[in-house]
């Protein structure tokens, strides 16, 4: 199967499991579409817990919302 061809097969699924338009399926990073598709075909993503407050204040504090 070529590039495109798998682009385009995953594009689809992304389209009809997420409702991802084009844009988005490009926009998004490989990490992204692999937690996608693992969370519909019941999995974990990448086996890593999700962060806890500590690291979601770090981060926001790292990135504030202007």
């Amino acid at each position: 199967m070529t590039f495109a061809e798998t682009a385009a097969r995953l594009a689809g699924i992304a389209g009809a499991l997420a409702g991802w338009r084009p844009h988005e399926f490009w926009a998004a990073t490989p990490q992204e579409l692999e937690t996608l598709l693992a969370a519909f075909a019941g999995g974990g993503g990448t086996g890593q817990p999700p962060p806890d407050a500590s690291v979601i204040a770090a981060l926001k504090e790292q990135f504030p919302d202007g």
